[in-house]
């Protein structure tokens, strides 16, 4: 089973609403919505400097 973790961020009211408005129109709640960005991001990374291994971030964590 996946371990599932909380992540808290604070940003500014516009910058809210905004994000609020593009998860609207793309169909996701806010939390997809961020889920969706960061998976993109973590894929955009990847396909630029290769998969992140478990090795990777297990060196991370020292």
């Amino acid at each position: 089973m996946k371990t599932r973790k909380h992540l808290s961020i604070r940003m500014d009211g516009e910058l809210h609403d905004k994000l609020q408005y593009v998860a609207t129109y793309e169909g996701r709640s806010m939390s997809r919505q961020i889920l969706y960005l960061i998976t993109s991001s973590i894929r955009e990374f990847e396909r630029e400097h290769g998969p992140i291994t478990q090795g990777d971030l297990t060196d991370a964590d020292d």
